[in-house]
């Protein structure tokens, strides 16, 4: 089973998902990895030098480690997923891999990104951006008594390309 041939009309499980997500990593190939690392190196020219060399450690690892962990993710999850708020993400998703394509054409794999987008907020119940992510201001994301806050959720409320609209972070309440 595929993202595609999940059923969103119905309740969908932890471990549906899980099995789709690992049928898509499954797609994935050293070049997919090989075109996001590019294009994110490309990417991070206009954040400050001081962060470039950390972003791109950290977003390359975490890349490698969650495909890994997805593949070999062997746990029974309990529960199911909001299949609308699961169909929204997805929606959101592929119109970002549209964007993607025609600004970058295929200059870029979106794969990679879909697959631990979906896995680290639906399967783990964990923000996109992992907990310590930098930003600037010496800001970063953080967990508090079991709450994620992040300090530029707001900020991207607009971006098409930000996948805040169902990262399951707070903003962090002082920003």
């Amino acid at each position: 089973m595929t993202l595609q041939e999940l059923d969103f009309s119905r309740e969908i499980s932890k471990n549906d998902l899980l099995e789709a997500l690992k049928n898509e990593a499954n797609q994935v190939h050293i070049n997919d990895f090989m075109k996001t690392c590019s294009f994110l190196k490309k990417s991070m020219e206009h954040v400050h030098p001081h962060y470039q060399e950390e972003y791109i450690k950290m977003y390359t690892e975490g890349y490698l480690k969650g495909y890994r962990d997805v593949k070999n993710d062997k746990r029974p999850y309990r529960g199911y997923l909001n299949s609308e708020e699961l169909a929204e993400a997805v929606k959101l998703l592929e119109s970002q891999e549209e964007l993607m394509k025609k600004e970058f054409g295929d200059d870029r794999s979106f794969k990679p990104y879909l697959v631990l987008s979906l896995y680290t907020t639906f399967i783990l119940e964990e923000p996109v951006h992992p907990v310590g992510t930098p930003f600037p201001g010496g800001l970063k994301v953080r967990k508090d008594e079991g709450i994620y806050y992040c300090p530029v959720k707001d900020n991207n409320e607009d971006n098409p390309l930000a996948v805040c609209g169902f990262c399951l972070a707070q903003q962090e309440p002082d920003m």
